[in-house]
This record gives C-alpha cells, sequence and structure tokens, in this order.
C-alpha cells in the first residue's frame, strides 16, 4: 500500500493555487482551474474547466464535457457571467463562470466543483462526425464534487534535466507555467433527474501566466491513481528533426515517492473512435526500471472545434482528442486519463 506524503504541496507556495483576483491582469495573461474525472467503474468520465483571460476578464471561458460508456455526451462551451474570486474574507479562491463554480477550501487538499445549467445532447460520435454541430436539445445538468487530492503535484520540467531544457524554450509557450494534481472524489451527478452516485478518480490542472500555440505540432499526456496509491503520469511531444522534444514522466510506488521516468512506449492518436482503444504505455524510470501498463479507452471526447479551423489557421494543425480510459498495472487497475493530438497529415482519417 503507497503512503500519501503529509506535505501534499510538494513545496509549491500556497499563493499559486489560489486563482486571480477580481482586477483584470495584463494583456494576454490567462488563469485556468480544469478537472478529469473518471468514475471508478467507468460508467461516465468528465471534463470540466474554467479559464479567464485578461481580455474579457467579466466573461470567463467555460468547457463541460460528460461522456456515459454508451455513448452519450453532454456538452458545454462559452462564455458566462465571472464569479467574484473572493471568498469574503480577502482570499481569492474561487474561479467560476455562469454555472460552472471551481473553489479552494484547502490548497493542495481539497477542492470542490459544482455545475448547474443546461448542457447540449450530442453523442462520442456526433463529435467526431460533426464537431460544429448545432445545438438543439437540452438537459438539465447538476454536479457537486468534492476532490480530496491524493499525490504531491507535478509540475512539467522539475524532473527530467532534459525536460527542464526543452520547456525554458519554445516548448515551454504551449503549456504556460501549470501543474497538475491526483485526486479522488465523491458527490453527485444528475441529468434530467437521472442520478449518479460519484465515487471517482481525478486529475486538477492550475495553469496561470501566457500561453502560445503558434508552431504546436502534437502531444500524448497520460495519468492515474491506483486503489493502492501507485500512479502515473507522463507528457511527450512527438520526435522532430529539428530539436529534442519535450519528454517527461513519472511513477509513484509503494513508498509514496515520485520517481522520474521518460515515456518509451507512446500511444499516439492515429485514429478518431469513440472508445476500446488500445492506449497501453511503457515508461523506463531513472533507477533502470521498466513499467508497462495496459490501457484500454472506455469513452472518447474529442474538443468541440476538431478539425473546423479559423481561415487564418494552418490547414494542417493538430486534432486534439480528449478521452478516459481503463489502466492495469501489475494486474491492479484503475481509471485515469489521457489527452492527445496529431496533425491529420500523420492521422488515419
Amino acid at each position: 500500500m503507497a503512503t500519501i506524503a503529509s506535505d501534499l504541496s510538494g513545496g509549491l507556495p500556497e499563493s499559486r493555487e489560489y486563482p486571480v483576483g477580481d482586477k483584470p491582469p495584463e494583456a494576454g495573461f490567462r488563469d485556468a482551474v480544469n478537472v478529469w474525472i473518471e468514475d471508478a467503474t467507468g460508467l461516465f468520465a468528465m471534463r470540466v474547466g474554467v479559464e479567464g483571460v485578461s481580455d474579457d476578464w467579466d466573461n470567463h471561458e467555460m468547457w463541460l464535457d460528460i461522456a456515459f460508456s454508451d455513448g452519450r455526451l453532454y456538452s458545454r462551451r462559452g462564455n458566462g457571467k465571472t464569479h467574484p474570486a473572493s471568498d469574503g474574507e480577502g482570499r481569492p479562491r474561487v474561479r467560476g463562470t455562469g454555472p460552472l463554480r471551481f473553489e479552494c477550501v484547502e490548497p493542495f487538499r481539497r477542492w470542490t466543483a459544482r455545475f448547474d445549467g443546461p448542457a447540449a445532447i450530442t453523442s462520442a460520435q456526433a463529435i467526431i462526425d460533426d464537431p460544429d454541430f448545432e445545438e438543439k436539445a437540452w438537459a438539465d445538468v447538476t454536479f457537486d464534487i468534492d476532490m480530496e487530492m491524493a499525490a504531491q503535484p507535478w509540475e512539467p520540467g522539475t524532473i527530467l534535466p532534459e525536460a527542464a531544457e526543452a520547456l525554458g524554450g519554445k516548448q515551454g509557450e504551449y503549456m504556460s507555467p501549470r501543474y497538475e494534481q491526483l485526486f479522488r472524489c465523491t458527490g453527485t451527478l444528475a441529468i434530467d433527474g437521472e442520478r449518479h452516485a460519484v465515487r471517482a478518480n481525478g486529475l486538477r490542472i492550475r495553469r496561470t501566466g501566457f500561453r502560445a500555440f503558434a508552431g504546436f505540432w502534437g502531444h500524448c499526456w497520460q495519468s492515474a491513481i491506483f486503489p493502492s496509491g501507485r500512479a502515473f503520469g507522463f507528457n511527450v511531444y512527438p520526435p522532430r528533426d529539428d530539436m529534442e522534444s519535450y519528454c517527461e514522466g513519472w511513477i509513484i510506488d509503494g513508498d509514496g515517492k515520485r520517481i522520474g521516468a521518460r515515456p518509451v512506449g507512446i500511444p499516439w492518436l492515429r485514429k478518431l473512435v469513440t472508445g476500446g482503444e488500445d492506449v497501453s504505455c511503457v515508461l523506463e524510470t531513472v533507477d533502470g526500471r521498466r513499467i508497462e501498463i495496459a490501457g484500454l479507452t472506455f469513452t472518447n471526447t474529442r474538443s468541440r472545434g476538431g478539425h473546423v479551423l479559423p481561415p487564418d489557421w494552418p490547414k494542417d494543425w493538430p486534432i486534439v482528442q480528449q478521452s478516459h480510459a481503463f489502466y492495469t498495472w501489475d494486474g491492479e487497475r484503475t481509471t485515469g486519463m489521457i489527452e492527445r493530438s496529431s496533425k491529420p497529415s500523420v492521422m488515419e482519417l
């Protein structure tokens, strides 16, 4: 049984947990909270986020996807009226917009997520067939989720020296300053009165700063926590001839400590399917171990927009797919996330 560190900050200052306050930051600045949530049985999964952009600070961006293993998908995009960031005691604990609200209850230990509003009714296959589909049918969606952090956060570029070097240049602009933290959560989810108890795993991301996408060429990002407390995560960009691509990973094993690793078996995005895709991966740890983790997606939710691009964007811009998977490591099974992107020119469309 792996242990959970008594200090879940990982050395990061508490101030980084708090959202930017109500005053608009400088031009181009972004502040985001988003989470991936996977039901422990694989019945459903969620990706939910709020992002404040300085240029329209009074109307934060929102994204919501709730995908069921039978193919149903409930989706919401757009802007909403920004919630006050302060908790009433001068601390900016809230990042919310319209029907969606995140709150930092205890830094690095507990966050909550709440939603109460309509979401468009669609399906995972419909998003693949028509990523710019017309929203015609709506469902009433509510959830109230309590997230308890289960591992110290990971800040990309802090584990492997070559990863730090890669993110110190242009590649670092694609992520912006960020960290991510695995959690377990409980709560309730209701869709048109159909109620589900939430007992799930998840990954929370705090991203604050400037972000640029010009030149981005793809990625593969996977992470999960197991019932024993073991965990893994990595992010990697496809190899290139003209530079060393960012590549970094880690595992948490029996003693609860994070060990650096390099992903060497990577399930790059090559096709668009609704689930049942093999996303197994292999990591080689810095202490010489080879970790093989079997993966199989149970829901796929591609980003709205997909290959429907603004006219001034590059024609071979990567397609992004967010998915959720069953992972098995030495016989132990769990649910977790996977996000990938690839240029259409290397995919089987």
